[in-house]
């Protein structure tokens, strides 16, 4: 029988038909794998810009100016970078690649160099901004090469929509990503790495996704790609050294004990004198003299208070306060509230603070809750006799807000009405300024206060505020406790302000203003 017309044809007449149809299929597919890359570019691109904001407010301290400089600048570089991008003509497939290797070598050891840099120099905010510049361009390089890399695949309101929709919801990715698995699991340094890991393996990718476009260039991409993974990859498996060893440099005596929280970083010091306990950098207290800051802000208020029984902590995760507190016998429940758990779970099972706590979270009369003190006061309900407020200095509008007049009105709001409250108040010789403010804003929220001070030789010369609800004169014994250095003259002088600490004129510190918090920075820029 004759072959019907065609029939000879129809193989090669299929294949035909099909090669378009598995083009099409393959560019949908690069398309897809490309809007993932995207999404992970995003992803990385984002968080070396909160990991940059976040290494200025643990080092340099005031969070509102660091990050509104990084997010500012990095915004700014990104437009540069995106204006840069017109000018790159021809071999795109290539240049993408190689940016993305110079986005993972530079943004992979931001952090390690930062950390470096904090402690040998002398101008860390020009080399903190440095990469943030440099890291915004090259990011800002990357969408429109992606675009363009895409473009005449999809339509254009396409390609637009869906490449703004993967940045943004990388964008988002990374904000959840950041502050609960990065920050806490993998640390400031370790997080750099793996970002920088992550588009380096977007670079790799790449050379496949990209492969007829690179032509001859494939070869030697990957092998560039593979030396910057490999060397990334190395990078992590020694950060902790390196972190460790970055931050001998960075302290006296050497670290024996460090973690990064979602909240800080603590890190513990050991030396010839005890050990010391820092928060991003900021020395909290040194075993060998903390007994005169803690009995000082303590014992005061108890003896101001009338038949002290129900006590309340307001930070002092540490356990020292509360130390001195449960030495009292009519003391029968203490309330410590501490943002931060992972510092009660360090009072509690780093030995050596034990032991200078003497257990004190090992006490039946303790309960301890990890919250912002300024939300559970208004939440909850209840009156105190005593109440300690051992908050970190305000050097940042989070803890600036822990001195405003709400604050105290709520804490007032708690306080029974033969009750007193002590408060830490930074130096009234460093910081003069700054410790008046916190004194005239708890009168303005209603409290009768009596300025105090010790000399604390870790910190120089002391402040607190005693307060009660009506007037009052400061105490003038002592417990009868086996105190160290609180005796009856020592406690009468601490009430006797110098000339050089006198009162000063200064701004109520309110939650919308944050006075506090800029006369800080201001005062304690000049010593160091």
């Amino acid at each position: 029988m004759a072959p019907e017309p065609g029939d000879a044809a129809g193989p090669a007449s299929d294949e035909r038909a099909e090669r378009p149809g598995r083009a099409a299929r393959d560019d949908r597919l690069r398309a897809g794998a490309l809007y993932a890359n995207v999404f992970v570019v995003a992803i990385c691109g984002l968080v070396y810009e909160l990991l940059a904001g976040t290494l200025g407010s643990y080092l340099l301290g005031d969070s509102v100016t660091q990050f509104s400089l990084v997010i500012g600048l990095y915004l700014s570089a990104m437009g540069v970078g995106a204006w840069l991008s017109r000018r790159l003509v021809g071999a795109l497939a290539r240049r993408f690649v190689e940016i993305e290797l110079a986005v993972a070598v530079v943004g992979g050891v931001s952090a390690p160099a930062l950390f470096l840099a904090f402690g040998s120099v002398a101008h860390f905010q020009v080399v903190l901004l440095g990469f943030v510049a440099a890291i915004g361009v090259l990011v800002g390089l990357e969408l429109p090469l992606l675009m363009r890399l895409l473009e005449g695949q999809v339509a254009f309101k396409d390609l637009v929509s869906r490449v703004l929709t993967f940045d943004y919801i990388g964008a988002l990715a990374a904000a959840v990503l950041f502050p609960l698995l990065l920050v806490p699991k993998l640390g400031l340094v370790r997080s750099s790495l793996a970002m920088g890991a992550a588009n380096a393996g977007v670079a790799l990718w790449g050379t496949w996704l990209l492969a007829d476009r690179l032509g001859a260039a494939r070869t030697g991409l990957r092998i560039r790609a593979v030396a910057v993974l490999a060397g990334l990859a190395v990078a992590l498996g020694v950060a902790d050294r390196f972190t460790t060893w970055a931050e001998d440099e960075m302290y006296a005596d050497p670290v024996v004990f460090s973690e990064t929280t979602p909240y800080q970083r603590i890190v513990v010091t050991r030396g010839r004198a005890g050990f010391q306990l820092f928060l991003n950098g900021n020395l909290q207290f040194a075993s060998a003299d903390e007994y005169r800051y803690h009995e000082a802000l303590v014992h005061p208020a108890m003896m101001a208070a009338e038949a002290p029984r129900r006590a309340l902590i307001l930070g002092g995760g540490d356990g020292l306060a509360l130390r001195e507190v449960l030495a009292y016998p009519s003391i029968e429940a203490v309330t410590l509230v501490d943002l931060d758990p992972a510092m009660t779970r360090l009072a509690r099972r780093f030995p050596a603070l034990g032991e200078l706590n003497r257990h004190a979270f090992d006490d039946p009369r303790v309960t301890v809750i990890n919250d912002d003190a300024m939300v559970w006061l208004d939440e909850h309900a209840g009156t105190w006799d005593v109440i300690i407020v051992d908050f970190p200095d305000p050097n940042t509008f989070a803890l600036g807000k822990l001195y405003t007049r709400l604050f105290y009105r709520r804490l007032i709001a708690r306080l029974s009405s033969g009750g007193a409250v002590s408060v830490q108040a930074t130096s009234p010789l460093f910081a003069r300024r700054s410790y008046w403010c916190i004194i005239e804003t708890l009168r303005s929220a209603g409290f009768a206060v009596q300025p105090y001070h010790v000399t604390v030789p870790s910190f120089g010369v002391w402040g607190y505020a005693l307060a009660r609800r009506a007037a009052f004169e400061p105490p003038r014994r002592v417990p009868d406790l086996p105190l160290r250095y609180l005796n009856a003259p020592a406690l009468a002088a601490m009430f006797e302000l110098p000339v050089d600490t006198a009162p000063v004129a200064v701004e109520i510190n309110q939650l919308d203003n944050q006075a506090l918090v800029r006369y800080y920075e201001k005062e304690w820029r000049r010593w160091e």
